[in-house]
């Protein structure tokens, strides 16, 4: 019998007591044991991290540990440097300051965004390693795996004297960063916007927490999902009253996601117009895992919406959620909790339907907003935009989807993932391409798979201005390229279909134009929208609704 190795079984637990004991040592152990003065940030970072760790630094969907990521900036790279950065989003130009600086050299990420042009430039010139881009699902679970962030810096509205934090209606990842870390010997610092005597609940007990600091200012919050009613075009009614008759009303859609963008905001905005006028109501989108889309308000004040569940929060829309408790999640402090790897998991498994856009779709129906010269990510869109195969419980809408993909005797369902694009974007480059970016970014980022955010596999309708293509009734690899084809408009794509076949599948409803729904493309004008203003938005919601400034013009 062999006898049992010499092994250090606590060697986590003994790293966090050196940290520790290095911020002690510099006066840092924190006021009640956890408080930290503003202009001593840096002197904790420097002394908490370590060369090669890997820092979850909070960059969300919209809320940003903004300080403690510019704090972190700002620290010495001869002392700290080889970082690996785990984060769902950079967003802000300081988390990409942290890779020009030199202080971090490897990330692993969700979404990009705004800073989707300068890490583009950071891959051309070799001074980032991009583990993976991910899902948000899928990066969290890593979190727990082999992901498990030595350092997280985190953001929360409040802190009490004993350091538990109240988050805000923008809980979004901080639960998901917070539990993995602490629970893995690793350090959690936290930024507030305040310090009460008493928080209205404790989202994060004070134990899970090694430091806080009241930041010089209110975290930033980015109002991602908020869509000017005013900017929706003509082509964008007209598309999504095709998906509302096509697709939502034809499966009998209740349960789903809207991706973001002006697209969805248009079907939202049809609900309580065109959708009722159909006789709709109650019968589709009753229920929702989606952040509070102002577009929403008219939809939810006519009585469409029963529940959403929501990631983040809105800016501007706190105040309107909290009146309407019969339909978001509200505690019993008054304010909303949010939960991204709960609304993840939500629309996972228990949505019906993902609609959302792309930047480039193949002829597969392979689709990536990862283009050369802009690595935007997925965010949750490869988790809401697939089909998941664990799912067991059954739905009208999920049932008919599995009939028409694998026939009257199917013993599962299928989830509906609709893209939903007009043919040309920004500078009239197309959508509809060849080939995807995406595999020129695979060799320029020496990834070992192409960055394809939803693939064609789980694809079910593409809405063009053009109509819509049903994947699923396609029965060969060729079929499916000429309904790609058939709704790609004038690109060099769609001009290049095969006309006769494009018509063969007309005829048998795997391609429709808008009159093939009896819908008349005149009719499709911005008169048919609930709000046509963000003001239209405030006067819907009572009041409640306040826009950020920028979205005012009143």
């Amino acid at each position: 019998m062999n006898a049992p190795l010499n092994h250090q079984w606590d060697s986590l637990r003994q790293s966090r007591a050196r940290r520790l004991e290095r911020a002690a040592r510099l006066g840092l152990a924190g006021q009640n044991g956890r408080e930290i003065p503003v202009d001593r940030i840096i002197d904790l970072l420097e002394a908490v991290i370590q060369p090669g760790d890997r820092v979850c630094l909070e960059g969300n969907n919209q809320k940003q540990a903004d300080f403690l990521a510019e704090s972190l900036a700002d620290c010495d790279p001869v002392r700290l440097h080889h970082l690996s950065l785990v984060q769902s989003v950079l967003a802000l130009p300081s988390h990409v300051d942290l890779f020009e600086r030199g202080l971090a050299n490897r990330l692993d990420f969700s979404f990009s965004g705004p800073q989707g042009a300068r890490l583009a430039k950071l891959v051309q010139e070799q001074r980032i390693e991009i583990g993976a881009i991910h899902t948000y699902l899928e990066l969290f679970g890593r979190y727990f795996l082999d992901l498990t962030p030595n350092v997280a810096l985190i953001a929360a509205q409040a802190a009490d004297a004993e350091g538990n934090l109240y988050l805000g209606p923008n809980t979004e990842d901080t639960p998901a960063i917070v539990e993995a870390t602490a629970f893995k010997g690793g350090i959690v610092i936290a930024q507030v916007n305040e310090r009460l005597d008493k928080l209205p609940r404790v989202d994060v007990p004070a134990d899970w927490v090694d430091f806080t600091v009241l930041a010089p200012r209110p975290n930033y919050i980015e109002p991602l999902f908020t869509r000017d009613p005013a900017q929706v075009t003509e082509v964008q009614v007209l598309m999504a009253m095709m998906a509302i008759k096509g697709i939502y009303a034809e499966y009998g859609v209740k349960r789903l996601n809207h991706g973001i963008g002006f697209d969805t905001a248009a079907i939202e905005l049809l609900l309580p117009t065109y959708a009722a006028d159909l006789g709709l109501k109650g019968k589709i989108a009753t229920h929702w895992a989606l952040n509070p889309h102002p577009t929403l308000i008219p939809a939810i004040e006519a009585g469409f919406v029963e529940s959403v569940h929501c990631f983040g929060s809105e800016v501007g829309m706190d105040a309107y959620v909290a009146a309407r408790s019969d339909v978001f999640f509200i505690g019993a402090d008054g304010s909303m909790r949010s939960n991204r790897a709960f609304s993840q998991t939500a629309g996972l498994y228990a949505c019906d339907m993902f609609i959302g856009s792309t930047l480039q779709m193949d002829l597969a129906g392979n689709s990536s907003t990862a283009t050369l010269g802009r690595i935007t990510g997925f965010g949750g869109a490869p988790n809401m935009g697939s089909d998941p195969h664990g799912r067991r419980h059954a739905s009208p809408a999920w049932l008919k989807a599995g009939r028409e993909a694998y026939g009257p005797n199917a013993i599962r369902g299928r989830k509906l993932v609709v893209q939903m694009v007009e043919t040309f974007r920004e500078h009239m480059a197309p959508v509809f391409v060849e080939e995807l970016d995406a595999w020129k970014l695979q060799k320029s980022m020496g990834a070992d798979l192409p960055p394809i955010m939803i693939y064609g596999d789980d694809v079910s309708h593409i809405v063009t201005e053009e109509g819509i293509a049903n994947l699923l009734l396609c029965r060969s690899p060729e079929e499916r390229e000429q309904a790609i084809r058939g709704v790609a408009g004038f690109t060099p794509v769609g001009l290049a279909r095969d006309k006769a076949m494009v018509e063969n599948l007309r005829d048998r409803g795997i391609v429709r134009r808008p009159e093939d729904l009896g819908i008349d493309p005149r009719q499709a004008t911005r008169d048919l929208l609930a709000a046509r203003s963000v003001k239209d938005l405030v006067r819907w919601s009572g009041g409640l609704y306040a826009p950020p400034s920028r979205f005012r013009n009143w």
